[in-house]
């Protein structure tokens, strides 16, 4: 057991090499600069040795070899090197966004899986009928719209419109204690629906079949024979081995939401991680891309070690599997 669990480890070791590998070299390979965006260079009228000080002060003077050298040793002392954009370390910046990103994350994850699992079991349950179909059909359709368009409609409806919620930020400045509070749920409401409306297909379309292969099972019919209740049935029986494979796509999603928010907090000017990498490109600011994807990628890798860990905890057919054979 433990030799499995190390090995499955120093996999996702080799994948966090291999993606902070990338990391450093695909903003590298973007074209821009970043001292043009932010000085100006030369355009502005500044000297050329100016400009190549202003390059030596951010390290982007030297050879990529070096520059990745140098980022694989301040990765491993915790520093991720000075933002172009803010002039400030890497990890100040983004600890002062990455709450809002994870707050946005866990609640719309949470929200998409109950509401997606449980219509997708109901839908199952209904199999066949003019209630399954619209349903599958309503939610293909909603799973084919983009998140930003979604979010675009959100803040036409409800903000524009109706003016029941804020269409952007996270915080207002001018309050504090409960109606601090309130106003960061009511900013958080628009940003949340859409990431919820735009990901619930999955666990939706993933429950409705793991629903419809359970329901066909041994254990099933014996339940009903027993005089189980149909609720009894569906709830205690059905729904709690279909949710195996959904378990898993909710760990897993959770580290898509980390990536998938980037769009979502451009279009309501959330103040998350995903925003701050929306800027850091048009910036070309190379140590806050690198520490921006750096984080997406930790979050889903440790998603799917999560998920390889626990899942044997719920699924004893797999703790079966893996034991060793002892020859007779």
């Amino acid at each position: 057991m433990t030799r499995g669990v190390l090995s499955r480890v120093g996999q996702y070791v080799l994948v966090l090499w291999a993606a902070a590998t990338l990391n450093f070299v695909l903003p590298h390979l973007a074209p821009g600069d970043p001292v043009q965006y932010l000085y100006g260079g030369e355009a502005l009228g500044l000297a050329p040795e100016l400009v190549e000080q202003v390059r030596a002060g951010y390290g982007l003077d030297r050879p990529l070899i070096e520059q990745y050298g140098s980022f694989w040793a301040g990765l491993l002392r915790g520093d991720l090197g000075t933002s172009v954009q803010f002039n400030r370390p890497v990890v100040d910046v983004l600890l002062d966004v990455l709450p809002w990103t994870v707050a946005l994350a866990a609640v719309s994850t949470l929200l998409a899986f109950v509401i997606g699992t449980l219509l997708g079991a109901w839908a199952a349950w209904r199999r066949g009928s003019r209630r399954d179909a619209g349903s599958v059909v309503g939610v293909l359709l909603l799973d084919a719209m983009p998140a930003f368009w979604i979010g675009m409609i959100l803040i036409a409806v409800f903000s524009v419109q109706l003016g029941l919620f804020p269409s952007y930020g996270a915080a207002p400045i001018d309050s504090e204690g409960t109606a601090w509070f309130g106003a960061v749920v009511a900013r958080m409401v628009l940003p949340v629906a859409t990431l919820v409306l735009a990901t619930l297909g999955g666990f939706f379309l993933l429950a409705r079949a793991a629903m419809v292969g359970v329901l066909d099972e041994p254990f099933v019919r014996l339940a009903r024979a027993k005089g189980v209740s149909e609720r009894g049935v569906a709830l205690g029986h059905a729904l709690r081995t279909a949710l195996l494979p959904v378990y898993t796509n909710l760990t897993l999603a959770v580290g898509t939401l980390l990536s998938g928010a980037v769009v979502v907090e451009t279009v309501f000017a959330y103040p998350g991680v995903g925003r701050l990498i929306f800027g850091a490109v048009t910036a070309r600011d190379y140590p806050l891309l690198q520490g921006g994807f750096l984080i997406v990628t930790l979050g889903i890798v440790a998603a799917n070690l999560f998920a390889d860990l626990t899942y044997p905890l719920l699924d004893p057919r797999v703790r079966v599997s893996r034991r060793p054979v002892v020859p007779a």
